[in-house]
């Protein structure tokens, strides 16, 4: 979600979130509750320690029964694509959902890498503009993490705060 950019002080990794942040996160989270086929429950949450990604947690935090299994790690604060995907693949197997809550330009990366190499109007959609706040959703027929690699993901989903605003 977007930062605040108020006080030039305040460290990238202590950066809240700004107003459009918050109104792009209250909507995604609402996008959450109602999406076809309701909200899965992550098998596990991964999320960088900077205090905008905190936030976003907190606020996706009610949209389950149960709090999920997390880690909030500083390995995810501004990691690239390439450090995602080996987090990823160091996962214990079976974790079937993972939602991952970071920053660009890794997670933008991570998504065209593991998806299949061929154009679809979502992975077109991603190269033109990953913006903050939105979600790329990936299906991965894998049985075991160890086995991710470029290419073995299949785009499902991409939503940007901005379309589900003016739906």
């Amino acid at each position: 979600m977007k930062s605040s950019w108020d006080d030039d002080s305040v460290p990238d990794h202590e950066r809240p979130l700004s107003s459009r942040g918050e109104r792009a996160l209250t909507t995604m989270a609402d996008y959450f509750r109602r999406r076809k086929g309701g909200t899965p429950q992550p098998d596990l949450i991964l999320c960088s320690t900077a205090a905008r990604t905190r936030a976003t947690l907190a606020g996706l935090l009610p949209l389950w029964r149960e709090t999920p299994p997390m880690s909030v790690d500083r390995v995810f604060y501004m990691a690239s694509a390439r450090a995602l995907a080996d987090r990823l693949r160091a996962l214990a197997d079976p974790t079937a959902t993972v939602l991952l809550i970071g920053h660009n330009p890794g997670l933008e990366e991570l998504a065209l890498d593991l998806a299949q190499a061929e154009e679809t109007p979502l992975r077109t959609r991603i190269m033109e503009k990953y913006p903050t706040g939105a979600l790329a959703r990936l299906e991965l027929p894998l049985d075991r993490w160890a086995d991710l690699a470029p290419g073995t993901g299949r785009l499902a989903e991409f939503v940007t705060p901005r379309e589900v605003a003016s739906a």
